[in-house]
């Protein structure tokens, strides 16, 4: 499951964000995934490897049970990173951003 935003008060789930783009896609498919035709923003990438399909990360004692990641990788500590810490500008030309799945349990 992937979630791109602009809105730093709907990261990192995208919930209740209308203007957010959300996307479920095979584990196996998920190599490069684009978003065409955004607008010039700065934006905040979210995924989830959802691996029993239930649409939403597993916890165990509120450590994540499967994998997940955000945009330019920010240092996990205590819960996700902010906004700001996954943020890339979009300006008109491509941009590539490559999201490691970390896996804590």
């Amino acid at each position: 499951m992937v979630c791109l935003t602009t809105a730093p008060d709907h990261f990192p789930d995208c919930q209740d964000d209308p203007a957010a783009r959300k996307r479920t896609v095979r584990a196996t498919d998920a190599a490069t995934l684009r978003f065409d035709g955004l607008p010039s923003a700065d934006y905040a990438v979210a995924l989830i490897h959802d691996e029993n399909g239930n649409g939403r990360l597993d916890t165990i004692m509120a450590m994540p049970r499967e994998g997940f990641g955000f945009s330019r990788n920010p240092a996990i500590r205590f819960g996700p990173p902010r906004f700001n810490s996954a943020r890339f500008a979009v300006s008109g030309a491509p941009v590539a951003e490559q999201v490691k799945v970390k896996y804590l349990l």
